[in-house]
């Protein structure tokens, strides 16, 4: 069987890159700034990178153990940090808008956002496809989009205000929804 081809791995990689996308339009709500872009893109990227080398090299027990008990952590975890940026979203002014580009939210979303990524590479892994240059390209093109994510929810925060808050924690409770689902 045939390696994908380039235009496949770019298809796949925009479809693995959504979910960061989603996160970094729900974090534009905190302004776009170079280091903000920065610490997102880098990590989502990296994860994504990361995720299919990963699920490529230790295959069936890694999937295993994610696909039974890391879903519904990130689950919760990503519910505590939406729930909390809806309350904030609710109120006439939050008091702070909680940062996600940083500490152990930055590392709860970059891995919430790649979980996808780790099935991939173990299923390039079983296909016996080679892992390195579809993951270069899948973290490339996830940088991308969080900074164009990014960038678009900084927009939107400008014509909505804080009620974007309300929009970037149903977006992360939704995806954590979509993991256990």
């Amino acid at each position: 069987m045939n390696s994908p081809t380039f235009y496949e791995i770019i298809i796949i990689s925009i479809g693995l890159g959504f979910d960061a996308f989603s996160v970094a339009l729900a974090s534009g709500a905190q302004g776009f700034t170079p280091r903000r872009a920065f610490r997102l893109s880098w990590h989502f990227g990296l994860f994504q990178f990361m995720m299919p080398v990963i699920g490529w090299a230790l295959g069936e027990i890694i999937s295993r153990y994610i696909g039974c008990f890391g879903n519904w952590v990130i689950l919760i975890l990503l519910i505590g940090i939406g729930g909390k940026m809806i309350s904030d979203g609710i109120k006439d002014i939050p008091k702070e808008i909680p940062d996600l580009s940083k500490g152990w939210n930055l590392f709860v979303l970059s891995v919430a956002t790649s979980l996808d990524a780790l099935g991939i590479g173990f299923g390039f892994g079983l296909l016996d496809y080679d892992i390195l240059k579809p993951a270069i390209i899948i973290g490339i093109i996830c940088a991308i989009m969080t900074i164009t994510g990014l960038y678009l929810g900084v927009k939107l925060y400008a014509k909505l205000g804080h009620r974007t808050l309300i929009l970037g924690g149903i977006i992360l409770i939704g995806i954590g929804i979509k993991m256990v689902l």
